[in-house]
């Protein structure tokens, strides 16, 4: 049986999705009005919105419910 390599990810989520935004609004940013460049920040909205609630759910004052 073939074992699977597993390779942990270096940099927190929240930094994968900021770094993925930024570089999603520079591409956009080359390109004219076209649906490519509004799906390019659309996906940038969202993995933006991601990281923000990423921040949320891992904050030190958000408590289980009891």
């Amino acid at each position: 049986m073939l074992k699977r390599r597993r390779l942990k990810p270096t940099d927190t989520l929240k930094d994968r999705l900021i770094s993925f935004a930024k570089e999603a609004r520079e591409k956009a940013s080359q390109l004219q009005s076209c649906p490519e460049k509004d799906e390019l920040l659309r996906r940038a909205r969202q993995a933006e919105i991601a990281a923000h609630l990423d921040n949320w759910a891992t904050s030190p004052g958000l408590q289980p419910p009891k």
